[in-house]
Order: C-alpha cells, then structure tokens, then sequence
C-alpha cells in the first residue's frame, strides 16, 4: 500500500503545480498532433502530377492569382465529390493529382455558385466575359457581384515571371525559356483575359490523360 502511495506522490505533484501540468498537457498534444499530421503531410508530398498535368501556363497563372485575389473561392468549391449527385451534375470526381500544382488548393467548403472544378469549355469566352462584367445579364437569379475593372487592369508580366520563379523552387518544372517566355505570353492582356482562360482550362488542362495506345506491331 505504501509502494502504491509513493507511486501516486508524482501524479499528486503534477495535479497541483498547474504550470507543469500544462508544460506535460502541450507535451503530450504536440506528440498526439505530430502522430496524426506528419503521415498525412508525407503522402501529401508523394502526390505527382500524372501524365498530362503540367503547371499552368503564364496567363492563366495570372489568371489563377485574380480568382483568388477577388476572393472567388469563397463562393466555388472546386472539388467534385464523389457522390452520385455531384458526379451527375459536374461530372466525373476531383483527384488529388488535379491540384498538384495549385497553391493553395481551391477545393473550398461553400457553394454559394457552383462547383468550378469541371467548368472548362462548358461556355463560350464571350459568356465568360459578360458574366464577369455584369453576372445577370446571362444569369437572372444570380448573387454574384461584377468585376468589370478587370477588363481596364493589365497583367504584369514581371509578376507572372516572379510567381513562376518561386514556384520552380517549390518543385513546379518551370524551365528558364518558359520563365523567359513569360513576358511576351502576357504583355498586353487584361485580367480578364486572365481569369477567362484561368476558368476555361479547369477540368481540361488539369485533368490527366489517358496514355496513347501502343502501336501495333507485325503483319497485318
């Protein structure tokens, strides 16, 4: 009983000196955190881009910064779940290796519009445009406000090469002639510009592609 007694004596004293028990408590919640996060951090980091997926070229780099500049991502998810009623609607569902190259990711949690993740190539440019400037106009119901300022702003090229710089040293395969290449890609365009062709590749540049047939072999 007195063994006993003596071993509870270190629980008494860390019961009643609160400054230990909080330095032990943030020890063991550190540890439990470690536990949980560094496996998922690690996966996350063995994502690559399959084959297709290449990082997003200078205007729609632009073009990507504007949409969340304008904080778009707070109405539109852009991340297709897989469930049949998002699959029906969107199409087929969101793989992780579709945002390898987007930082932040733009999945959200809101959908006051809808889903963006599959919008590329489902309206015009032209449509594109108009529902920036003055969203009822091809939308009668919508809540979304206009942006038609981004039609007079033009992109700034030495941004764009700036972005993609510190992007290469984050991992995207940004050679120095696409780097160089980046200016002349983006001189003279709006944010408009941008932000429509941002728009109009995702779900298509993006998306990974199917491997080419191998080619037949032998007589026919």
């Amino acid at each position: 009983m007195a063994k006993g007694y003596k071993g509870y004596r270190y629980f008494e004293a860390i019961e009643k000196h609160a400054g230990l028990l909080g330095i032990l408590i943030l020890v063991m919640v550190s540890l439990g955190g470690l536990a949980e996060i560094t496996p998922i951090f690690m996966e996350a980091h063995a994502v690559k881009p399959e084959l297709g997926v290449k990082p997003y070229s200078p205007l729609r780099l632009a073009g990507k910064d504007i949409y969340v500049r304008e904080g778009c991502y707070l109405c539109h998810t852009q991340m297709v779940r897989a469930l049949r009623a998002e699959t029906e609607r969107y199409g087929g569902y969101s793989a992780a290796t579709e945002s390898v190259y987007d930082r932040p990711h733009q999945w959200g949690s809101k959908r006051t519009g809808p889903d963006l993740a599959r919008v590329g190539g489902k309206y015009s440019d032209e449509w594109q445009r108009v529902h920036l400037k003055d969203p009822r106009a091809v939308v009668p119901e919508s809540n979304m406000p206009g942006y038609p300022w981004l039609s007079e702003a033009l992109v700034d090229p030495d941004e764009v090469q700036a972005k993609m710089r510190v992007l290469r040293r984050l991992g995207d395969p940004y050679s120095d002639e696409d780097i160089a290449d980046a200016r002349a890609a983006v001189a003279g365009h709006t944010e408009m510009e941008a932000i429509v062709a941002y728009l109009q590749g995702l779900g298509i540049d993006n998306v990974p592609q199917a491997e080419p047939a191998p080619a037949a072999t032998g007589a026919p």
